[in-house]
């Protein structure tokens, strides 16, 4: 029996077709020592209830990564639609990017951002290496909705909101 070789997906089409699916905006935050770090995330979803788990994806190119990582734990703010400012600060390098937004530590001492729709504040359980990814699993600790507005969106490389 042979064995076909897989086909080869241009990188830009597969961005393109993937751009195509709607996604929630997190911002993944931690503390390095005793700076607060976070990194903006849209690869987030639960895993399971029982224990209740969920993941979420990091580059390994991240500079971010390794602070979170390091830490153990994380918090996961889902941004709400008024928060794109938030999202592409966390984008930003060489800046202080708590200086300029309010939040207060969670229980792992992850910060938890102001006007977040819900938070989710975890200690990390596992990671699984995923080509140029690593697959985050963390256990959840304490949740909770801070306020019922819509959720920040992500599609085809724009920032939107959810209309029902």
């Amino acid at each position: 029996m042979s064995i076909e070789p897989l086909p080869t997906i241009d990188s830009a089409a597969f961005r393109t077709v993937m751009g195509h699916f709607a996604s929630g905006v997190t911002v993944i935050t931690a503390v390095d020592g005793d700076e607060p770090v976070g990194m903006a995330a849209n690869s987030f979803t639960s895993v399971s209830l029982d224990p209740p788990l969920v993941l979420f994806c990091a580059a390994y190119s991240s500079s971010t990564w390794p602070r979170i990582q390091k830490a153990g734990a994380f918090c996961v703010n889902i941004l709400a639609d008024d928060q794109e400012h938030v999202c592409r600060l966390m984008a930003q390098k060489g800046i202080d990017r708590f200086a300029q937004i309010g939040w207060h530590a969670g229980p792992t001492g992850s910060p938890v951002l102001d006007g977040a729709l819900a938070h989710i504040d975890c200690t990390t359980v596992a990671e699984h290496d995923a080509g140029d990814h690593v697959i985050v699993v963390g256990r959840v600790l304490e949740l909770a909705v801070h306020h019922e507005g819509g959720p920040l969106c992500f599609y085809r490389g724009g920032y939107g909101s959810f209309a029902s």
